[in-house]
């Protein structure tokens, strides 16, 4: 039996390949200068998860993504149940229109055990180069001396390791010695306050 591909609807180009049931809605046509970024996802949060549990809601402010949700649910019937009952739904004076997501959400990656993280982009890659190590390296500017010592890379002292010259004997090591002027046993501040002696 062949598979058969359903023609996109008549509106549509024939380019256009229908986005398969998603965990994920696309949320489209919000209000992006009314509210704040934080009470749009309370909101969102807040009127989704009347279908189901809501894993995430991912509303950012930037240019490219104002007006736009993705809402995260945690199985397709879940998703396809609030999609149907919500789109076209009037959510502060402007009617959302909501679809499937084209990819899978990173909260659903995870989970499944399919996440790869992204690839490190150009910017965190960083080359020095032979001048940049120069300027880092340079003396700082106004020290006594122009000329640098060559960098000691060890932390060891030149002459190998040494015993310290204060240390004494093995056998003097971790004795307690008395303190100065204390010959006697018995201080002063072991003495029992007089009666009458509070200020009053």
């Amino acid at each position: 039996m062949a598979m058969r591909t359903a023609a996109p609807p008549a509106g549509l180009p024939a380019k256009v390949v229908a986005v398969p049931p998603n965990q994920t809605l696309y949320v489209t046509n919000l209000p992006s200068s009314k509210i704040q970024k934080e009470d749009l996802r309370t909101a969102l949060y807040m009127l989704f998860s009347t279908h189901g549990p809501v894993l995430d809601v991912v509303a950012l402010k930037t240019i490219k993504m104002r007006g736009q949700a993705h809402i995260v649910y945690k199985d397709i019937q879940t998703a396809t149940q609030a999609m149907r009952s919500l789109d076209g739904f009037e959510f502060f004076g402007r009617e959302m229109k909501i679809t499937y997501a084209k990819s899978k959400s990173n909260i659903i990656s995870k989970l499944d055990g399919s996440f790869k993280p992204p690839a490190t982009s150009a910017a965190a890659q960083v080359v020095v180069t032979d001048l940049q190590q120069s300027i880092f390296n340079a003396p700082v500017p106004g020290a006594a001396s122009t000329t640098t010592a060559p960098r000691q890379t060890s932390l060891k002292p030149p002459g190998g390791d040494q015993a310290m010259v204060d240390a004494g004997t093995p056998e003097s090591r971790g004795t307690k010695r008395p303190r100065d002027g204390d010959e006697s046993e018995e201080s002063d501040s072991d003495v029992a306050m007089e009666e009458g002696s509070d200020d009053e």
